[in-house]
């Protein structure tokens, strides 16, 4: 293997502290944002060009990343969503058949600074005792005074709406028109794989932007309706909290994922929280409270429904808890046709624990029609 000169770098948090790394590439750049940590082992692809991510620069606890290459078809949107990635160990060749380029190319095509050679361990130890905070990462080391002001300036996750940067422009479908059922899905940065699982189980769906409004979502005579994962604060999302609104003023099929439950739980009244430093892995713990049954579950989110508010909505149950803290994992509405989780059936890391929620929504659907 031919060997790379690579120029430092540094990962510059928030409250001053900082640690050391050297760049994947050549380029001489800065990148700002939240800095959180994924623990999953597998998926790095996925995990960068999930929407829900957008505005945070990744940490990678996996030792080894870029190993197995970047493949085409396990792209989550139509590119990486990162800020940035910090790794430990960065792997310019690969090794998997299937793989179209590296992972450096697969970076550099899309602009996006990657470090390596950081002590991830202690970065990741650092977050989990101080919460998750804005960084910057730079190779720019001559311009630490002029980075440090633009750091300060960046905006916190906390009451910061970033569902309109991820979804789409324009209204598009997916999948076969004579399916058996059609489904109205609110892209609030919805992942392309969400999409794969509901045409596979016969349903033609409409992904509509971030604002529509229930009489636009009907014009299309849906069957059901899903609102979708996304990045951000779900508090300043207006139009898709009156969109849920309606939907169960009229008591329709409702299904909702991640930020898509967060915004459910909002139109009922139950507020939500920034958590000290989040979930994002794939193999967080969820006990089903209908079954009894745990769940081995792929989570990504910063903010969650606040338990106490959600107890006092009688209204409103409880379906999945979280095994690791107690907080929500899922809820349901006692006397309306819906359902949400906070973390991702569709992604199945290995174990498909919690692909049946997509069952139970088409078979919600059904008792709808009966």
């Amino acid at each position: 293997m031919k060997y790379k000169t690579r120029n430092k770098a540094i990962i510059l948090l928030q409250d001053g502290t900082i640690f050391h790394g050297k760049a994947v590439s050549a380029i001489k750049a800065t990148a700002y944002g939240e800095v959180c940590f994924n623990t999953g082992m597998t998926g790095y692809q996925e995990i960068f060009t999930d929407p829900s991510y957008f505005g945070q620069l990744m940490v990678t606890t996996n030792a080894h990343i870029g190993n197995y290459g970047a493949f085409a078809e396990e792209i989550e949107s139509n590119g990486v969503k990162i800020a940035g990635l910090i790794c430990k160990n960065f792997s310019y060749n690969y090794s998997r058949p299937l793989a179209d380029k590296s992972l450096e190319t697969f970076l550099e095509e899309q602009n996006v600074l990657a470090i390596s050679d950081v002590d991830t361990r202690a970065l990741v130890a650092y977050i989990r005792d101080n919460g998750a905070m804005n960084a910057a990462i730079t190779t720019e080391l001559d311009k630490l005074d002029d980075i440090k002001k633009a750091l300060a300036d960046t905006p916190d996750m906390n009451g910061l709406e970033l569902a309109s940067k991820v979804s789409t422009k324009e209204a598009y479908e997916v999948g076969n028109p004579e399916a058996t059922y059609r489904i109205a899905a609110l892209d609030i940065g919805i992942k392309k794989n969400i999409i794969r699982n509901f045409v596979k189980r016969d349903c033609f769906v409409k992904v509509f932007p971030f604002n529509t409004s229930l009489a636009e979502m009907k014009a299309w005579n849906p069957d059901g309706y899903f609102l979708s994962n996304g990045p951000g604060d779900p508090e300043p999302l207006a139009e898709a909290i009156t969109l849920a609104k309606d939907i169960l003023k009229e008591n329709l099929p409702l299904f909702g994922i991640c930020l898509g439950h967060q915004v459910i739980a909002l139109a009922n009244g139950i507020s939500t929280f920034k958590m000290h430093n989040g979930h994002r892995g794939i193999n967080h713990p969820v006990l089903n409270k209908d079954t009894g049954k745990g769940e081995i579950t792929s989570q990504n989110h910063g903010f969650a429904v606040s338990r106490e508010s959600l107890e006092s909505n009688p209204e409103v149950a409880i379906t999945h808890v979280h095994l690791n803290d107690q907080t929500v994992a899922g809820l349901k509405l006692k006397n309306k046709n819906c359902f949400s989780v906070q973390y991702h059936p569709e992604a199945s890391p290995g174990p498909h624990d919690a692909s049946y929620l997509f069952d139970q929504f088409i078979e919600n659907i059904k008792k709808a029609q009966a």
